[in-house]
């Protein structure tokens, strides 16, 4: 079984207010009599479901390509968390005890990636530390930002950097069912780039050990 993340990419995804929203040019089309079909995406690379890299929070920060894939390849935990929109999630918020070196958390409070909303679940840093106390390596969320929209600060961001945990956000957890699996969720090579879109994917029978 396979459970895809990514939202659709089209004209109407809504990214981050001031953000390069997603763009199609066609430059040749077989319908208009060319001999093949090409086009050119011009949009953020903050894009739907995509990993953030620690130059996007971090002034001498990693790029995306410096990134090691194992964060973004391996055994996985999916939870749904009861919260509030625009709360924080703190670790008592979390339903049970953590499986797995990746977590990815479904808050339900941004549930359509075509209409922007601002008052979305973040994470709190106490979450952030708790996590990578017990051993996690990345964090995704299916909200825009691991914290809250108006944050100018970016708590939760800082405390990834401190720890080194990976970030996933955008993401579509609607219809995946609590467990464990393996998490499928390569950034593209994009040289000094602070971010990649990301195809993410679960499968059902999760590997053993990370």
């Amino acid at each position: 079984m396979i459970y895809d993340l990514t939202p659709r990419i089209s004209e109407r995804l809504k990214v981050w207010p001031g953000d390069t929203p997603p763009v199609r040019e066609i430059l040749c089309d077989m319908k208009r009599g060319a001999n093949l079909t090409l086009s050119t995406l011009h949009a953020t690379v903050h894009l739907g479901a995509h990993a953030d890299a620690p130059s996007h929070y971090g002034a001498n920060a990693p790029a995306i390509d410096e990134r090691d894939l194992d964060y973004y390849l391996g055994r996985c935990q999916v939870m749904r968390v009861s919260v509030p929109c625009g709360s924080c999630i703190q670790p008592g918020d979390l339903p049970t005890a953590i499986a797995a070196p990746r977590l990815l958390l479904a808050t339900g409070t941004y549930p359509d990636p075509e209409q922007f909303q601002e008052n979305f679940a973040a994470l709190s840093p106490e979450l952030v530390e708790s996590l990578h106390q017990c051993g996690v390596r990345l964090i995704g969320i299916d909200t825009p930002s691991v914290d809250p929209f108006a944050s100018t600060d970016l708590p939760a961001h800082k405390m990834c950097l401190k720890y080194d945990l990976a970030i996933l956000e955008g993401l579509v957890l609607n219809g995946v069912p609590p467990g464990l699996y393996e998490l499928i969720a390569l950034p593209l090579r994009l040289a000094g780039f602070d971010a990649s879109p990301v195809r993410a994917i679960l499968r059902s029978d999760p590997p053993s050990g990370r």
